[in-house]
């Protein structure tokens, strides 16, 4: 069986530690970015509140984590 091996990073937007597949800022299209500040990179381009952000990725949050 093939071992999964999990990198840890630091996110240069927020700082935050995380584990997850990076995603690519929009601001360069270069810059590893945290999922969830990909996320919000996304959201922001369609218009989207921070306040309605938040409460977006807290419920992918719930969804990934099942509760």
């Amino acid at each position: 069986m093939k071992e999964q091996v999990r990198h840890q990073a630091i996110c240069p937007k927020c700082g935050t530690v995380y584990h997850d597949r990076p995603a690519i800022s929009r601001e360069d299209n270069a810059t590893l970015i945290c999922p969830d500040c990909g996320t919000r990179e996304a959201l922001m381009t369609l218009g989207i509140d921070p306040e309605e952000q938040e409460q977006i990725i807290q419920a992918i949050h719930r969804c990934r984590t099942g509760v």
